[in-house]
């Protein structure tokens, strides 16, 4: 216990909401020495340059950051090989909460859960632990497994093949530029709004999808956003 009081886990806050960061702040900083909060960020951008400067040991992490999805991101976050996520977040999507899996993520917490089971998660997760329920558990591990046999027939290889070049570029500029609006991303592609929102139109026909995060997350899990051979 000793070692907790010298040195209390150090906990960043990434979220949009500033009620729900003060909430959070005051609820970690109410139980030093065992914790306490080292940063706090209310967008990507702000939470890349705050791991500049701090290396939480636990980074609290929301996966809506006013419209843009931390999951890009997550992979920068963890790079010092010390920190380690918690995603607390009002998304429902099991194939979202997977990927965040996926990508590092150590445990995945629901904004309705109580300050005990955040307390909680937080302690468990910094000392290694996995806060991730069993079903996610055997969805990613049959993922990961399935990544390593032989490919089978993709269901989605006909919607994907439908896809034109140019509509393969649009995708990898939503990718790319995830948090960006739609005219940015249309300058980029030398492109008018117009024309930009017609692709996009035509992408979630072919796709199945209903909006830019979900043709994001089928983006990553087809690997949609590599760069053209």
């Amino acid at each position: 216990m000793q070692s907790t009081a010298t040195h209390p886990i150090g906990v960043m806050l990434v979220d949009d909401h500033q009620t729900m960061l003060w909430g959070l702040s005051k609820l970690i900083d109410g139980e030093q020495p065992r914790m306490k909060v080292v940063a706090t960020a209310n967008c990507c951008e702000q939470a890349l340059e705050q791991t500049e400067h701090v290396v939480p040991d636990v980074i609290l992490l929301d996966l809506d950051l006013g419209g843009r999805c931390s999951l890009d991101i997550l992979p920068k976050l963890l790079s010092n090989d010390v920190s380690r996520a918690l995603i607390l977040t009002a998304e429902r999507s099991q194939q979202t909460l997977d990927l965040a899996v996926l990508r590092g993520a150590r445990g995945v917490l629901c904004k309705d859960a109580s300050a005990e089971q955040v307390l909680d998660a937080i302690s468990r997760v910094h000392n290694g632990e996995l806060c991730i329920d069993a079903q996610a558990m055997g969805r990613v591990f049959s993922e990961l497994t399935s990544q390593k046999k032989p490919a089978k027939a993709d269901p989605e290889a006909a919607k994907i093949a439908s896809l034109t070049q140019k509509e393969r570029q649009i995708i990898r500029a939503v990718v790319e530029g995830s948090g960006a609006a739609n005219k940015t991303l249309a300058s980029r592609l030398f492109v008018t709004e117009h024309t930009f929102r017609n692709h996009l139109t035509s992408i979630y026909q072919k796709l199945d999808v209903a909006n830019r995060l979900e043709l994001y997350i089928y983006a990553i899990k087809h690997q949609l956003d590599a760069a053209p051979h």
